[in-house]
């Protein structure tokens, strides 16, 4: 699938971004999103700004292009068909996460749509839930164009760090340096997860990670990963060859 794409990508700028918009478009659909590899696909996407085969403003315009259709698609067909929704099989096996997603967004409606764009399971179904609920068109609009705004940039941005890492020239040290940037955006990512979960884990009730994560061991993981990420980023950025890999990003940014 991934090679597909990016075989596709490379024909023409005009495929590229066609690309780009569907990916952001079907990532977003209601329910389609939950079958598709989108974090993978948009990473994919990112690599190959990285390294210059696509332009970022333009993939950033079309990723908007993109998520905004499959939103307001997305919230029209839960407020056209919300009764046969509901007695849908599908959406009965899901029941846990529509009741949640209905309770955060009748608490909480600007900032569940927003976080709900940036949380896999909960993008493809937050505005078909909010059309199913009738929600004002005026507390949609609002936090769907910021998250439309920003998710694709955020998605691109593991692809696009991965992509101008590529382009480093090669030399004895380069090797390491991407290793080092490598373990740097996993534990990034790890302390972000790992508090994240901890947030949550005062908030909401237990999943399947809980008793292998459980609050007293998240209270002595988080500052742990939260310090090596700290470490590595400034091992990093004190590397000799920060410089050039910032000046690569800083082009593709600039192209």
């Amino acid at each position: 699938m991934q090679a597909l794409l990016e075989h596709f990508i490379t024909q023409s700028v005009m495929y590229s971004l066609i690309a780009v918009a569907l990916v952001a478009f079907l990532e977003s659909l209601a329910l389609v999103g939950l079958i598709l590899p989108g974090t993978l696909m948009m990473s994919a996407l990112g690599a190959l700004i990285g390294s210059g085969e696509v332009n970022f403003w333009q993939a950033w315009l079309a990723g908007i292009v993109g998520c905004l259709l499959g939103d307001w698609i997305s919230f029209w067909l839960g407020w056209r068909f919300k009764k046969p929704l509901h007695r849908w099989s599908f959406m009965r096996k899901n029941k846990a996460l529509l009741d949640k997603t209905e309770h955060a967004l009748h608490k909480h409606s600007m900032i569940t749509i927003l976080i709900g764009r940036f949380i896999g399971p909960t993008r493809p179904v937050v505005p078909m839930v909010a059309g199913m609920l009738d929600l004002p068109v005026s507390k949609f609009l609002l936090p769907n164009i910021i998250g439309c705004l920003l998710w694709p940039p955020i998605y691109f941005l593991p692809g696009i760090l991965a992509g101008a890492a590529i382009d480093i020239p090669a030399d004895a040290q380069s090797g390491g340096f991407k290793w080092l940037l490598l373990l740097a955006a996993v534990l990034v990512w790890l302390a972000a997860w790992l508090g994240w979960r901890l947030w949550r884990s005062g908030k909401s009730g237990t999943d399947r990670l809980t008793k292998f994560l459980p609050r007293t061991r998240l209270l002595v993981l988080v500052p742990l990963t939260v310090l090596l990420a700290l470490a590595s980023l400034y091992y990093l950025f004190h590397h000799p060859l920060m410089p050039v890999y910032l000046e690569i990003l800083g082009k593709v940014v600039s192209r």
